[in-house]
């Protein structure tokens, strides 16, 4: 079989410039000299100045260097360094709303794309993937965590040789090795140029004249060339006449810039632009600026509207005073996955923060964003079960840093700690089915830790709820040990408080943790009675269709294929019903299973490629890995040897994000040995481990055209899959079923 040219990774994750850059060529050529020179540069300056333009800038070069075609240098001479130094891509990690250090490495991991179930320390994971990498991190933005941001940086570069670091920040990181430069403001011809262009972009009327060249090379001049100083005054020269701007900009902040007289000259010039355009807003304009300065990052209008409305601001004036910030360059606007979103530069947002600390109203802002992201977070799972899923899953993607500011609100007050268990409880769906396990694990053992008895019984509902959740999520990620004593506090504590919903759930994870551990029989038991708790509550969502997966797959891996397929066809006409996908995807994995045993490979195929598909999408690793795993099989039964070498190849990476490779399963593992051992016999063992390694190589999004494309014509004949011996208890293809208990299961635990 023909082999396919290994494809160039991934390029990264820069996002699109929708403004243009404008001058700083001699700086970009500096900065990718520098780069030549040292893994670490740091470019430094004050807020305004332009360092995150710049370095996006240089990352773009970079990346587009890097993705072109491959190109020697000389005839018959090497690559383009670029194209070797960067082989692995350009990525942005932006840091400025993270205030959690213990966030810090898990952003890290979610701008390189990285999905870890496991509870390897986030660090260590990072290590591990950039370890044989040769790629740029961007880091913009963090000033705020500079010292747990420096400690992390000199670890990555000490154990990632093919690692480079650019970052954009007020001080540097002062470490060994690095290259510190100080960033300049524009120089007069850069800066009269991005104010006309910025200018024009608002009102295409405007063009410079010599009637205004003057004034407003003054207005450039009095700004120091502070970009963002200038992109205010851009906004303003759509309703005021240069020379207003400039007389403006003289007589009013005298007493803004008089505190602070040792400060920086292009400092004191900041300041004087924001507080200049605090000043020329409304009353109603300067509030709302304010009250959105208690968002993290983006936010869309019916956030703002409910946040930051009142007696004194009503909601149905937000949408205009939004549009005359945006207007006036204090917004930015952005088209997301999420739909339409807003944010304000950091600079802006912490003039806007101290002003509402001046205010007096901090507090109660904070509560008030606390109290909306709750009820977001409340009507996501609720629709997480309907055909919105997909728009769901961008939604708290996108709003994950409110998110996280409103989780630490929540822990912020000890008599409102339920408050967070109920939160992080209630994004189960995002921390399981969307690859946030690390970080799910993370908020619901602080908001466990954090439950000092302090919110009395009215609020054990949401702790039960925290509790089965980390149950979950430390199931999922292998640690069955914390699982099992979140889950039996779960279960003990709905009986005393006679909560049946928060049993069943409890008993149905330990189903979920017995069948992942092999124990199929009393898997089969818990499962089934947690099914029977739920009808009994008249449950029915996401989670009570897994629950009958789950139990499908205790049934198939007993040899009772017929049980299996009977209960895995209802849930996917219940999930195609009500337009639910994730627990869909399961469905068809058991569905695939049953083809395959059968002889049906075109069935498997067609049912592996959409659960393929629907799991790359909400990013579940865990059921991703389980079908390119069994696709693999499909393909060797097809005849096609070379190819589920490599689909096996790449599943190892992916297991490595999972943590124990099939959880350590018997059954779960029968399907690779299977395929490893028939493709092994076709290929031989030299060829099979070359097509292993080229999987390997495969990024994620690769493997997963790949998958989906199928493999190509001309199959080797494959024969019979190999069978190993079967007796009349145990399917065929399959080990001898074990009776052990899961970690942490007292022996003779009833089944509920």
């Amino acid at each position: 079989m023909r082999q396919r040219p290994i494809p160039r990774r991934t390029p990264g994750n820069l996002p699109s410039d929708l403004s243009g850059f404008v001058g700083r060529g001699g700086e970009l050529s500096e900065l990718g000299r520098l780069l030549d020179a040292s893994r670490l540069v740091t470019v430094t300056g004050a807020g305004g100045v332009g360092k995150t333009r710049l370095v996006l800038a240089a990352a773009r070069a970079a990346a587009d260097a890097a993705a072109g075609p491959v190109r020697p240098s000389d005839a018959g001479g090497p690559a383009d360094p670029a194209q070797e130094r960067y082989f692995d891509g350009v990525w942005l990690a932006e840091l400025a709303s993270v205030r959690d250090p213990a966030l810090l490495e898990l952003t890290l991991a979610e701008a390189l794309g990285l999905t870890d179930h496991t509870t390897r320390p986030p660090r260590t994971v990072l290590a591990e993937h950039l370890a044989e990498r040769r790629l740029l991190l961007v880091l913009d933005g963090f000033e705020q965590l500079v010292d747990e941001t420096a400690d992390l940086v000199r670890d990555l570069l000490r154990r990632s040789p093919g690692l480079r670091v650019l970052a954009a920040g007020r001080r540097p990181l002062t470490l060994d090795g690095e290259l510190s430069w100080p960033l300049a403001p524009l120089d007069p011809e850069e800066a009269l140029a991005l104010l006309i262009e910025r200018t024009s972009a608002a009102d295409p009327a405007f063009a410079l004249t010599e009637a205004n060249r003057a004034v407003l090379a003054e207005l450039c001049a009095r700004l120091d060339g502070l970009p963002l100083a200038l992109e205010l005054a851009a906004g303003r020269l759509r309703t005021l006449s240069p020379e207003q701007v400039l007389s403006r900009l003289e007589d009013r902040f005298a007493l803004l810039t008089g505190g602070s007289r040792g400060a920086l000259p292009r400092h004191r010039a900041l300041r004087t632009a924001i507080g200049w355009s605090h000043e020329l807003c409304t009353a109603g304009e300067r509030l709302l600026w304010a009250r959105l300065s208690v968002f993290a990052g983006q936010f869309d209008l019916d956030a703002a509207e409910y946040v930051c409305s009142g007696p004194d601001l009503p909601v149905d004036s937000v949408l205009d005073l939004v549009g005359e910030l945006l207007g006036q360059s204090l917004l930015v606007r952005e088209e997301t996955a999420a739909g339409v979103r807003y944010r304000m530069l950091e600079s802006v947002r912490i003039y806007g923060a101290g002003w509402l600390e001046s205010l007096g109203d901090a507090r109660r802002l904070r509560r008030r964003h606390r109290d909306w992201y709750m009820g977001l977070a409340t009507w996501c799972e609720l629709d997480w079960f309907s055909p919105r899923q997909e728009e769901v899953a961008a939604l708290v993607e996108a709003e994950l840093p409110n998110l996280r500011l409103a989780l630490e609100c929540c822990l912020d007050e000890p008599e409102e700690v339920h408050l967070g268990q109920y939160l992080a409880g209630t994004l189960w769906f995002f921390w399981a089915g969307c690859g946030r396990l690390t970080e799910g694990r993370h908020w619901l053992d602080r908001t466990l830790e954090g439950d000092l008895g302090l919110a009395g019984p009215e609020y054990e509902t949401s702790r039960l709820k925290a509790l089965w959740v980390l149950g979950y999520v430390a199931a999922l990620q292998g640690d069955a040990v914390a699982s099992m004593s979140a889950l039996y506090e779960c279960r003990d504590g709905a009986a005393r408080s006679e909560n049946p919903v928060a049993g069943a759930y409890a008993v149905h994870r330990m189903g979920c943790l017995a069948l992942i551990s092999d124990d199929m029989v009393r898997a089969g038991e818990l499962l089934g009675s947690a099914l029977e708790r739920y009808r009994e509550a008249g449950e029915l969502n996401s989670n009570v269709l897994m629950c009958q997966v789950e139990l499908a797959m205790a049934l198939a891996f007993q040899g009772d294929l017929a049980g299996a397929l009977s209960l895995c066809r209802e849930v996917r006409d219940i999930c195609e019903e009500r337009g639910e996908r994730w627990t869909k995807a399961y469905a068809l994995y058991v569905l695939a299973y049953a083809a395959l045993d059968a002889g049906g490979t075109a069935e498997a195929r067609r049912l592996l490629a959409e659960c393929v598909a629907i799991n790359h999408t909400f990013r579940d690793l865990v059921g991703l890995v389980l079908a390119v795993e069994l696709l693999a099989l499909v393909t060797v039964a097809e005849g096609h040897p070379a190819e589920a070498a490599v689909l096996q190849g790449a599943a190892e990476p992916l297991w490595d994000g999972v943590g124990m490779r099939l959880f350590g399963s018997g059954y779960f593992n029968a399907p690779r040995l299977m395929c490893q051992e028939r493709a092994g016999e076709l290929l031989g063992a030299e060829r099979y481990a070359s097509c292993a390694r080229h999987g390997r190589a495969l990024p994620l999004d690769a493997l997963v055209e790949r998958a989906l494309r199928g493999p190509e014509p001309a199959p080797v004949p494959a024969g019979p899959l190999p069978r190993p011996r079967a007796t009349a208890d145990r399917p065929v293809g399959h080990p001898e079923p074990k009776s052990r208990k899961p970690a942490g299961s007292p022996k003779g635990e009833p089944a509920g």
